[in-house]
């Protein structure tokens, strides 16, 4: 079995190229990955293009 376990969400993060697309999301506002958005605003990420589905929210 694979370990697909990274120790921060900075590491987790850090292969997310400018201009990225990514599909975030969950089941209301307990989905939104919250320490992973905040991990690419800190490593300066810029361009992305966000898809998020989140149930239950305006």
């Amino acid at each position: 079995m694979i370990d697909k376990q990274v120790a921060t969400a900075a590491r987790a993060v850090v292969d997310i190229p400018d201009g990225a697309s990514l599909a975030v999301g969950g089941f209301g506002l307990s989905g939104n990955p919250i320490a992973l958005i905040e991990a690419l605003l800190a490593q300066g990420t810029t361009d992305l293009s966000i898809v998020s589905n989140n149930c239950g929210v305006d």
